[in-house]
């Protein structure tokens, strides 16, 4: 893990305001994060990365989502794909892909979105033809490599499969104009007639899943929760700088400083409690998760439900966290708070924009089986 990263986080920070409402591709600071060589972390060492362990992981992307949410979800897809690639990968396929990774540098992107069925997979003698456009591809722009799921004729489970993003028949598609994240490149992807090669293909539809390989969608839905986190985290900061240096107390408070008036203390206060709660969940799903990916091969489906269950946990809280936080930083920072150039709407419409993912209300619904009926979390791709 780099030893100081407020130089980078400050940089981020100052440019994230311009750069949210211009949106597009933010070449220059992906190219800052792979500088500071934050694509090599998850990546084992014997490929030549760091092979860091996935809680310190986790953390970074908190910290990277406090001042650019939209960075900090192309950092998490990018090692969500390696993720991808370590559960589903044989050593023939991982030794070449994460080899490459280091060697070229690459970032990954993700054309994994198990909600849209428009891309195919069709047989063919070296492998499958993929045919159709995939949307929500988070990182596909100014990637190297995809990950990608396709549906197969046949039915069943889902085509895992790695390619080239400069193949020969894929087009990046800049489509993406979203209220917030607007520079996470989630735009679609079309493929046309694009082989996906026998050698790299990571699950073929007849495949049977273990509760490892499922493990992957933990894996997705761990990421939202620290995005979530860190843009709460984030707005708590700047309404906390803007009670200390710019903020008037209320007329009716009867008190000299903003951070005296006792209607902000109490906002504090609720936004403090929140962020502690999400905070400590996230950090022992992060543990959960660590665990569960050492088992290999050998997890239980009850391990993996517990690590489901934990996981959903800190996603519930931090969910709510962000919308808290995001929301009650307008009611600190007060009318002089709502000039456009400084942004702070950004953090409510980024928070707002990524949780709606999949919803809140299931995923309480499945807790609730889980904690009333000992019913196992669903090893679905939402679970």
């Amino acid at each position: 893990m780099p030893d100081d990263l407020a130089p980078l986080l400050a940089e981020l920070r100052r440019t994230a305001v311009e750069r949210d409402k211009r949106g597009g591709h933010p070449a220059e600071e992906k190219a800052l994060l792979q500088n500071a060589g934050l694509l090599r972390l998850s990546i084992p060492k014997v490929d030549g990365g760091d092979e860091r362990p996935w809680p310190e992981i986790f953390a970074l992307v908190r910290r990277v989502a406090t001042v650019d949410s939209a960075l900090a979800h192309l950092l998490a897809f990018h090692h969500l794909q390696v993720a991808t690639l370590r559960i589903y990968g044989s050593e023939a396929q991982q030794r070449h892909w994460l080899g490459r990774t280091i060697a070229e540098g690459g970032w990954w992107g993700n054309a994994m979105n198990p909600l849209d069925p428009g891309l195919t997979a069709s047989d063919h003698p070296d492998g499958y033809l993929l045919d159709g456009t995939k949307g929500f591809c988070s990182g596909a722009r100014g990637s190297r490599y995809l990950t990608l799921t396709a549906q197969h004729p046949a039915g069943g489970a889902f085509v895992i499969g790695v390619v080239d993003t400069d193949q020969a028949g894929i087009v990046v598609n800049d489509d993406w104009d979203p209220i917030g994240q607007r520079q996470t490149d989630s735009g679609s992807v079309s493929f046309r007639q694009v082989l996906l090669r026998r050698e790299d293909v990571l699950r073929p539809h007849g495949a049977v899943l273990s509760p490892f390989h499922t493990l992957r969608n933990c894996f997705g839905q761990l990421t939202l929760a620290n995005l979530y986190l860190g843009i709460a985290i984030g707005a708590r900061d700047e309404a906390r700088e803007f009670a200390r240096q710019r903020a008037r107390p209320w007329i009716a408070a009867s008190v000299q400083e903003a951070t005296e008036d006792p209607y902000t203390l109490l906002r504090f206060g609720e936004i403090h409690v929140q962020i502690a709660a999400a905070d400590a969940l996230a950090e022992r799903a992060a543990t959960a998760i660590q665990a569960s990916f050492e088992r290999g091969p050998e997890l239980t489906e009850r391990e993996r439900a517990e690590t489901a269950a934990a996981i959903a946990e800190a996603k519930v809280i931090a969910h709510r966290a962000g919308l808290f936080a995001s929301q009650e930083l307008f009611e600190v920072v007060g009318a002089r708070g709502t000039r456009a150039s400084l942004g702070y709407d950004r953090f409510w419409r980024n928070v707002r924009t990524h949780t709606l993912h999949d919803p809140i209300d299931y995923k309480l619904a499945m807790l609730g089986r889980w904690s009333l009926n000992g019913e196992y979390p669903p090893p679905n791709m939402y679970t």
